[in-house]
């Protein structure tokens, strides 16, 4: 798997670097502005890109604007940004382009390796990874919004699991419960939300976090 990233701070590009090429991915680029992204795009053509959102020289939304322009340049290609902060915009943003992977972590989860590059992974193969945090936050956003009130506690537990990506296996799993009391509760969460119900993961996924994201 090769992989471009887009960090400013050289310490932590090169830890990234490391700890990716440790599990066996291939970097090709690391660069620290939006224009050498798009160039390193455009020259390796990555499986995936991990994108800082902020780059120099605003430090605002430079790398996500450049992760943008570089999924129009190249189509479909995952896209993992990386914040020091929940910012809903951003996650709204980066979920519209439909396609292709797409992941949205805080940089603290760079410091659990197995999970970091378990992310990356699902990304590159066109899967969703959000953060946790990202998710809580749209969730909260939405708690005045009579359908996500609806919810039972277990559903709730059950959507941020999906939203984070996870399978229903995995939900299974991390819920000690059966996988058939999994498809319930996505099928009523479904329903509340007014969403058409699907079997793809990465679909759903997206159904649930575009719901969220109004």
């Amino acid at each position: 798997m090769r992989v471009v990233i887009a960090e400013d701070l050289f310490l932590l590009r090169d830890g990234l670097t490391r700890m990716l090429q440790a599990h066996g991915l291939e970097v090709v680029a690391g660069v620290d502005t939006g224009p050498d992204l798009l160039a390193a795009v455009a020259e390796h053509r990555p499986d995936i890109a991990i994108v800082d959102i902020r780059l120099p020289p605003g430090f605002t939304d430079e790398g996500l604007r450049a992760a943008l322009a570089a999924r129009q340049q190249l189509p479909g290609l995952p896209v993992l940004v990386l914040s020091q902060y929940v910012e809903q915009l951003y996650a709204r943003e980066l979920l519209a382009g439909g396609t292709g992977g797409i992941g949205y972590l805080l940089k603290d989860r760079v410091l659990d390796s197995a999970r970091f590059v378990e992310a990356v992974r699902q990304v590159a193969v066109g899967g969703t990874a959000m953060d946790p945090e990202v998710i809580a936050r749209l969730l909260t956003h939405n708690s005045g919004n009579s359908a996500v009130a609806g919810l039972s506690p277990r559903e709730h537990e059950v959507l941020t699991l999906m939203a984070e990506g996870r399978s229903n296996a995995a939900i299974a799993q991390r819920m000690v419960i059966t996988e058939r009391a999994v498809s319930k509760h996505t099928a009523s969460i479904f329903l509340k939300l007014g969403l058409q119900p699907s079997d793809d993961d990465n679909r759903r996924v997206r159904a649930v976090l575009a719901y969220l994201n109004g």
